[in-house]
This record gives C-alpha cells, sequence and structure tokens, in this order.
C-alpha cells in the first residue's frame, strides 16, 4: 500500500487539540463574504469529505449559511483518504467538495475528478505563489488553501539563555550550537528522521537550501545535507531514536526538555502554549551560509469534484470562495496555528502573532513538493527517506545511501 504524507498536519491530530478553540470564536466567524448570496443555494445540500476533526464544522457551516446550503459533513481516516476518493471517482460517489492534501492535488486533478474553480470565478491570486503552483495541473487552478504551513526550528529560551547560545542561522553555527546544548539527558537538537513522508518533508529544507534536487538525489548538494545530519548523530547531538520518531514525537521530546532544538511546524503551538514554564521561540531553519530558507509548503486545499450536477458544482464554489476569503484566512489561521496563504493577510498575521512569524517568512520563498515532479512526487519523497534511514541506520555512509536510493523505480 502506498505510503502518504498528510503534510504535518499530520498535523491534523494535533488540530483535533487545536480546534477545541472554535468553541470560543463563534463571533468571530460572522461576516464570511462568500461569492454567492444567502438564497443562492436555494436550501441545497453540500457533501463535504475531509480528514479534519469535527470540531471544525463550525467553520464549515458559516460559509455554508452565508451561500444559502445545508452541509453533510464527512471526516474519514487521513491514511484512507485517497483510495476512498479514488473509489468514489469509479462509483460516481465524489462529494461536493473534498478536502486534500496539497500534494495529493495534482494525482487526484489528473485522474479526472476534480473539476477547474476557474469555471467558478475563482483564482489564488494574492497567494503565495508556490501554493498556487502546488494546487494546479497543466495550468488550472483545482483548489484552494485558506492556510498553509512550513517548518522552522523551535528553541529553548532558557537553555539556549544558560548555554549563551544564540538561534543558529548556518549549518556551522547548527552544528556548534546542539553540541553545547546537549548535557545529561538533553539533546541539543530533535528532527523526525522516521521512514515515512514526515522523515522526507524534515529533510527537504536541508536538501533545497544547499541546492539539492529531487529529481536526482545522488548529488554533492544532497550529500552534504544529508551529512549534517549524520553528524548531528554522530557527535552524539541528536538522539539515534529520531529515526522512530514522527513529527509528534518530536515535539515529545522538546516538551519533556529533552531536546533544546527542534524541527517542527505551528500545528504544535497549542500543545507548546499549554506547557507551564515552557519559554520558546522560532527562527527559519538554518541554511548552509544563512541564507534565505527554502523548505515544503504544507496544508490542505479545497476542491470541487466532478460530480456531474453542474448547479451543486457551481454552489460548491461559492463554498470553497468562501473558506479562502481573507476574514476566513484569518479564522482558519487562528484555529489551526496555521498561516494565511494570501500575501497581505499572511504578513499583517505575522505582526499580531509572532508566534508564527517565522513561518510566515518562510513560507515566502518555500516551495509545493509537487513542483518539479508533479504526480510523480511519492516516488521520490520514498527514495529520500529511504537514503536517510540507510544513513542514520549505519548500513551505508552519506553518498552511497543516496545513490542507492535513487537506483530505486528508475
Amino acid at each position: 500500500m502506498k505510503q502518504r504524507f498528510h503534510s504535518p498536519s499530520r498535523r491534523i491530530r494535533a488540530l483535533v487539540g487545536a480546534v477545541a478553540v472554535l468553541a470560543t470564536v463563534p463571533l468571530v466567524l460572522a461576516g464570511c463574504s462568500g461569492s454567492g448570496t444567502a438564497s443562492s443555494g436555494g436550501g441545497k445540500t453540500l457533501t463535504i469529505e475531509d480528514y479534519y476533526a469535527a470540531n471544525y464544522n463550525p467553520i464549515y457551516k458559516k460559509c455554508a449559511a452565508t451561500v444559502g446550503a445545508k452541509v453533510t459533513i464527512n471526516h474519514v481516516a487521513g491514511a484512507g483518504l485517497i483510495s476512498k476518493v479514488l473509489q468514489q471517482a469509479s462509483s460516481r460517489t465524489l462529494p461536493d467538495v473534498l478536502m486534500l492534501d496539497n500534494p495529493d492535488v495534482q494525482q487526484i486533478a489528473e485522474s479526472g475528478a476534480l473539476s477547474d474553480l476557474g469555471d467558478y470565478g475563482l483564482d489564488a491570486s494574492g497567494d503565495v505563489p508556490a501554493v498556487k503552483a502546488a494546487n494546479s495541473y497543466k495550468g488550472k487552478l483545482y483548489g484552494l488553501q485558506p492556510v498553509t504551513n512550513s517548518i522552522a526550528l523551535y528553541y529553548n529560551k532558557k537553555l539556549l539563555a544558560d548555554a549563551g547560545v544564540q538561534p543558529p542561522k548556518t549549518w556551522d553555527e547548527l552544528k556548534a550550537a546542539a553540541k553545547k546544548l546537549t548535557k545529561g539527558s538533553t539533546y541539543g537538537f530533535a528532527m523526525s528522521n522516521i521512514n515515512t513522508y514526515e522523515g522526507t518533508w524534515q529533510f527537504l529544507p536541508l536538501l533545497w537550501s544547499n541546492g539539492g534536487d529531487e529529481k536526482d538525489i545522488a548529488t554533492p548538494e544532497a550529500t552534504q545535507a544529508l551529512q549534517l545530519v549524520d553528524d548531528l548523530q554522530s557527535d552524539g547531538s541528536m538522539s539515534k531514536s529520531s529515526i522512530n520518531w514522527a513529527q509528534a514525537d518530536v515535539n515529545n521530546q522538546f516538551l519533556a526538555g529533552k531536546a533544546a532544538m527542534m524541527i517542527n511546524g505551528p500545528w504544535q503551538l497549542p500543545a507548546l502554549n499549554a506547557k507551564k514554564g515552557l519559554e520558546f521561540d522560532s527562527v527559519p531553519i538554518p541554511t548552509p551560509t544563512g541564507s534565505e530558507t527554502v523548505a515544503p509548503l504544507g496544508g490542505e486545499a479545497f476542491t470541487v469534484p466532478q460530480t456531474g450536477n453542474k448547479d451543486t458544482m457551481k454552489l460548491a464554489g461559492k463554498f470553497v470562495g468562501c473558506l479562502n476569503t481573507a476574514k476566513m484566512q484569518k479564522v482558519i489561521a487562528g484555529v489551526t496555528g496555521n498561516v494565511p496563504t494570501n500575501l497581505e493577510v499572511g504578513a499583517a498575521w505575522a505582526t499580531d502573532h509572532p508566534q508564527v512569524a517565522s513561518f510566515v517568512t518562510t513560507v515566502k520563498t518555500a516551495r509545493a513538493r509537487t513542483g518539479e515532479l508533479g504526480p510523480d512526487w511519492p516516488k521520490a519523497a520514498t527514495k529520500i527517506y529511504t537514503a536517510v534511514q540507510l544513513t542514520l541506520t549505519g548500513k551505508a555512509d552519506p553518498e552511497a545511501a543516496l545513490q542507492q536510493a535513487q537506483s530505486q523505480n528508475q
């Protein structure tokens, strides 16, 4: 069974806790300015399918009321969503609105299951360009993504201050800081190096920021990036258990004071803020020379499947448009901890929400995982985490591991 990556929002597990704040913001939801009117839907029902938590429903219901519709919401397990969608496409039982992890949009668009959002007057103008690219296929827009995310370097402010360490900006600074911060049961650095797409997701900023490319990972640039990770483990600054850690596990290490720095995403903010006495901050992930970080974009997109009912599809388009308005982007960002995709809204959000400022900075130069390989991205993602595992388990040095992984499934 093909593995899938629920962009750190595997994050959605964290979202179960984050969306609990929805109960406190019903008044904030007022005023969504969708492209329809209150009577345009004539009381029709839209079916929505996602892998979110049930407490996300008030957002849907607000936009449904705005466009004059009712909603039937089906939350499914993330791991089974794509196989379910393909079965639904075959049996012509697709929902009216379908949420997809953004790397999956091109695959499903390629299958013919999605409609062009341009048919409903929708576009992604003003949004982060790479987000638009992730949700487009062959020049057409198939998904709108209200919020996005990426990853950054979190650090424990007290531990760094006690050690006289500044947040690192370069790889050399990262290695030196991690080594100095490693003491007793506390490692200086933590990241997920698990053999799933989460491991690939966490490695990408190192690969891309060094000029590496997923089309061919058997390169000096990729070797240097993997060597950095291997060095951090070899000198004791990173736990050997990282090969088994998902991003949630990495966050638990940080919460427990067993890691002074970690790579993780904004979906961890609810848990981090709930930890009594924890003082933390984040900066963009260090790069070889301290230049801009090139990291992957996460987040989910909303699409309008080809159901054959043109009137309902038009209404679904209005609903998706409502979710992507500036007002709703801010509401959803507030609930999830993620970043509004509109550049102007995101910049203002960073000013008002300093905890996500580093992520707002990062997404400006972030890349869509499917930007180069499109639907073939999963093959490259598998090669990347395979090479990381080969190296960190001592089965091959970084260069040999990357060459071996690159030769798979050519």
